[in-house]
């Protein structure tokens, strides 16, 4: 009866990674630039990458299942809906097996963990989705030859940017917990950030692409107010926002070709995604350290009030060992 029960819980696991895909794929999907099935920001890879995380790789199933049903009422014959799934699968096990490599922590501690995303979970594993899907549609047809780099491009970077954006916020969400007691000045202010950044992002895809530069002061705020859980949200709005503006040839994009209008959009892109994990972990790593200094402050102040008292000092080699625990470099001889 265990093993019945403990079988049923990964098959439920399955499905729910199978159902995330395929909902992340169709949003997805409505932003498509090239062949009706190759969008610059695919979502389906950030939530791949985060199951991974989340329930490890037995969510692979789960993933080539929602691939597969994805591809099969897009793709043009069976065979090609296969190597398309087999390369969406793969993509987000490598860029898993990469990071769990070099000891990626997925609550982003640290800026090398921003960092290890990008290089190692975007840019480099996404490089085999991107491959085996565009060689696939050219050999199906979809795609003629001369086309093969721009549908590539479209896709690499597609697939990045939903490392980049779907994959920390998911993971983020996952560890979030809401507080007892809400602040409304902090709900009014993130709802500011939110709205602020879609409205300046609209406004500018009416204008001009060149000021779309506007909604950075909003990923700052959000980075430095609210960390990764505001930041990620301010920037896969503005990238929506700019994705759909590219997609209904908004002024900001009017008159360009596709390799201009990708170039454009996925600097735009990419600038946001970066500015959002980096910023947001760099404030959330000062806090930290701000945090710890003014605990050990008060935890010094006490010692020293302790000794003045003249108490016990019981607690005293315990404070000292806590503070340098917090310091290991200050056990360590001076140079």
């Amino acid at each position: 009866m265990g093993r019945f029960r403990m079988n049923a819980v990964v098959a439920l696991w399955i499905i729910v990674a199978a159902v995330a895909y395929f909902a992340a794929a169709e949003v997805g999907l409505r932003m498509a630039l090239v062949g009706g099935q190759v969008t610059p920001l695919w979502p389906s890879t950030g939530v791949a990458l985060a199951c991974l995380f989340l329930l490890g790789l037995r969510a692979l199933p789960g993933i080539t299942l929602g691939a597969v049903a994805v591809n099969a009422l897009i793709g043009p014959n069976l065979p090609a809906v296969l190597m398309i799934a087999v390369g969406n699968t793969i993509a987000p096990a490598v860029a898993y097996l990469l990071l769990k490599r070099v000891r990626f922590r997925s609550d982003f501690d640290t800026v090398r963990d921003a960092l290890e995303l990008v290089f190692l979970g975007a840019l480099a594993a996404m490089l085999i989705s991107a491959t085996i899907g565009s060689v696939t549609l050219v050999v199906a047809g979809t795609v003629p030859s001369h086309g093969f780099w721009g549908t590539w491009s479209v896709w690499w970077t597609g697939d990045a940017m939903g490392v980049l954006l779907i994959a920390p916020l998911i993971l983020v969400a996952e560890r979030a917990r809401i507080p007892k007691a809400l602040v409304p000045s902090r709900v009014l202010e993130g709802a500011v950030l939110a709205t602020g950044t879609f409205l300046v992002a609209v406004s500018a895809t009416a204008v001009s692409a060149n000021m779309l530069f506007l909604v950075f002061p909003f990923l700052i705020w959000a980075a430095m107010r609210f960390h990764l859980a505001g930041a990620l949200p301010c920037a896969l709005i503005a990238s929506i926002v700019a994705i759909f503006a590219v997609a209904r040839d908004l002024p900001a994009f009017a008159g360009l070709d596709l390799t201009a209008k990708m170039i454009t959009l996925q600097a735009f892109n990419g600038s946001v995604a970066l500015t959002a994990l980096l910023y947001a972990t760099i404030a959330a790593q000062r806090d930290r350290a701000r945090q710890a200094v003014d605990d050990t402050c008060a935890e010094l102040a006490q010692t020293v009030l302790t000794i003045s008292q003249g108490r016990p000092l019981d607690g005293v080699i315990d404070t000292v060992r806590r503070v340098q625990s917090r310091n290991p470099a200050s056990d360590s001889p001076p140079e």
